[in-house]
């Protein structure tokens, strides 16, 4: 089975000044591995319309999914919907059953900045959103979904169900505290050219005052990962050290 591919589109200019953390990559990309999609790119765009519709072609054009955050709200500089539409070459229109919903729930409180989020793509089919009435949406192969995390996590659990699956994709990981990169490179190289299908990484890290190096290794193939987190296993207990299996917390 060939595992479908995703790409995140980070939409906004807060998150390229440093002004706002972005929390969503991680959420996506665990759930992504669950449902067996390969999370192969991550991309952060300003709000500039020709950046965000050249990027949105040429992602869309690469992968299964696209996933975009950010630029879905009610004002002027949320211009994700539209720039979208433009990606697609269709209309930006009302969806009425959407602003019907918004009318019933806020009443006086709807005005045209709160109606732009009830405006989308025409053809779009809208992603429910628990967290608060305004949806995301969908449209051909990408899923258009709000930054705010608790907001996107509840329009990506609604969106799941309709996501292409393929094998989950495992993570096995041991580490080494006093294991420096420099003096097991040869040997964990040697370890990635026996298990290609083993996605096989090195990250250190500093606790206590210690270095140390988590090994991780990754795909669909648990036998080959599992055999190549032993064989990682052992690379580290000759350097002196005992492997402790799992990640460092």
């Amino acid at each position: 089975m060939t595992n479908p591919t995703a790409a995140i589109l980070i939409i906004g200019n807060e998150i390229l000044s440093g002004r706002t953390q972005d929390v969503n990559v991680q959420f996506i990309a665990q759930r992504l591995a669950e449902l067996g999609i390969k999370l192969e790119e991550v991309r952060v765009v300003p709000d500039i319309p020709g950046r965000i519709i050249g990027a949105v072609n040429e992602l869309r054009a690469a992968y299964t999914c696209l996933f975009t955050t950010g630029g879905i709200g009610p004002t002027h500089d949320d211009i994700t919907s539209e720039c979208i539409a433009a990606a697609f070459g269709v209309p930006w229109v009302l969806h009425e059953e959407t602003a019907e919903v918004m009318r019933a729930a806020w009443g006086e409180r709807v005005n045209a900045a709160r109606l732009r989020m009830a405006t989308m793509p025409q053809g779009a089919v809208p992603i429910k959103n628990e967290a608060s009435i305004a949806p995301g949406f969908t449209i051909g192969n990408v899923h258009v979904m709000a930054g705010v995390p608790r907001i996107m996590q509840a329009m990506f659990k609604a969106l799941e169900p309709e996501l292409p699956r393929g094998e989950r994709i495992e993570m096995r990981a041991v580490y080494g505290i006093g294991v420096l990169e420099g003096s097991i490179a040869d040997g964990l190289g040697a370890i990635q050219d026996r298990f290609p299908q083993v996605d096989l990484g090195s990250y250190p890290f500093k606790r206590d005052n210690k270095w140390g190096v988590a090994l991780v290794g990754k795909g669909t193939d648990v036998a080959a990962i599992e055999a190549a987190i032993a064989e990682a296993s052992a690379l580290i207990a000759a350097q002196g050290v005992v492997p402790v299996p799992g990640e460092p917390g």
